[in-house]
């Protein structure tokens, strides 16, 4: 931007606006983790993941201040879980991925063992491209 006078340089440092949401109580300045929410309604504060944009009566909380919250006498806190976080995948995801690689390998082995040009012996099987297979339909 440009005055009369030549270009404008900034008095602030750029750096003190930072990208990362700060905590909402006073003097906490800790990136926030969760957001609480109140509904005067149902005498209820709800305190759930992070949301994805900062709303005006929303409040924004730090992870130790969003475990030690209380609620006023009379309210309820109910406490969402996040389900965005990272997980840990399950046996049963592991052994899907497992059997998914040992099906992916077996139509190589089956054209290694037929002499590589020969065609699968999958009567299903109408035609492939890489690894992708097109299967006739059960009804034809």
């Amino acid at each position: 931007m440009e005055s009369r006078r030549g270009p404008l340089k900034s008095a602030v440092p750029s750096n003190v606006v930072s990208p990362v949401r700060r905590c909402s109580r006073t003097a906490c300045g800790r990136p926030a983790v969760a957001t609480l929410t109140y509904v005067y309604a149902d005498s209820t504060a709800v305190l759930g993941p992070l949301a994805t944009y900062a709303e005006p009566h929303c409040y924004d909380l730090c992870a130790e201040h969003s475990e030690r919250l209380t609620a006023p006498r009379g309210w309820e806190v109910v406490r969402l879980a996040d389900a965005s976080g990272p997980s840990r995948p399950s046996g049963d995801d592991l052994e899907a991925l497992a059997n998914a690689v040992r099906e992916a390998a077996r139509p190589q082995e089956r054209a290694a063992q037929a002499g590589g040009g020969a065609r699968s012996a999958d009567p299903m099987e109408v035609a492939r491209r890489g690894h992708l297979r097109v299967l006739r339909s059960p009804d034809s």
